[in-house]
């Protein structure tokens, strides 16, 4: 597990933009089978999580259309509601950074690590839009 001060400016800069920081597996759960969109970033304290995963994330909110709600796991850190967040991003394997979409408790757009690490953000940024556009 990270040490808290090291991970507290990394969630900041979610929960600064609009996120909601989840802890629990039934939050996570909650909110993922809420009605409309869900947006659901798994945070991580590697270098793709702040150039590329975290700026994408926060650019693509600048968008028409945008989902209902904004959630954010870290890992390493909440590992129950991580694991949960991982459950409903099944069949795709656990990876962090990871940011997946949600349509009432479906989901309906996943990026995973392998899609951020080394793209810059404002092509993560119009990934999303485009998932936003088609599923907000």
């Amino acid at each position: 597990m990270y040490p808290e001060e090291m991970v507290k400016p990394m969630r900041a800069e979610l929960t600064d933009a609009g996120f909601q920081e989840l802890h629990t597996a039934d939050a996570v759960e909650n909110a993922i089978k809420s009605e409309g969109t869900t947006l659901v970033v798994v945070n991580s304290v590697c270098g793709c999580a702040a150039r590329n995963a975290r700026p994408g994330a926060k650019m693509s909110l600048d968008n028409a259309k945008k989902p209902a709600h904004l959630i954010t796991v870290f890992a390493g850190v909440d590992k129950d509601a991580v694991d949960a967040a991982r459950g409903f991003m099944f069949p795709f394997p656990p990876s962090s950074p990871s940011i997946a979409l949600f349509k009432d408790g479906e989901l309906v757009h996943m990026l995973e690590r392998h899609h951020i690490e080394g793209r810059p953000a404002e092509l993560i940024a119009e990934n999303l839009k485009d998932a936003f556009n088609e599923y907000c």
